[in-house]
């Protein structure tokens, strides 16, 4: 039997900025203290689309509303066949409270991705969809 993993992004956005967030260090985590997105799996029988609304609320604690998926995306760990579904969210509030698996959090125009998101993939998925 093969085995998946489904993982969704939301890229949450208030007044034309984007929360991108920065974890902290944990051999767990495959990039401790770099900057990203609010990021996780979805709970068995749970819909991506309310996965990534409950993800922002546990990681931001915030409550969003999910606008639209922005792009897809598949990888291999091991011989799990994941499938990624990033989302663009909106803030419904901007005062956060992080979970303690997050360090540090702001809110970055697009053009500012490149200087924080390392992740080359990333952000070449970012420019397919959005202008920056």
């Amino acid at each position: 039997m093969e085995k998946y993993n489904i993982v969704v992004k939301g890229l949450v956005k208030n007044e034309g900025k984007y929360a991108i967030v920065q974890r902290w260090y944990d051999d767990r985590i495959q990039d401790p203290y770099r900057w990203g997105f609010v990021d996780g799996q979805i709970e068995f029988g749970e819909s991506p689309d309310k996965a990534v609304v409950r993800l922002i609320r546990e990681q931001l604690g915030i409550d969003s509303v999910m606008d639209r998926v922005l792009y897809t995306w598949t990888y291999m760990v091991g011989d799990t066949f994941c499938i990624g579904i990033c989302y663009e969210c909106f803030a419904l509030q901007t005062e956060t409270i992080l979970s303690e698996d997050l360090q540090k959090m702001m809110w970055a125009e697009p053009k500012q991705f490149a200087k924080y998101i390392d992740n080359q993939d990333i952000i070449h998925d970012l420019r397919m969809v959005m202008e920056f």
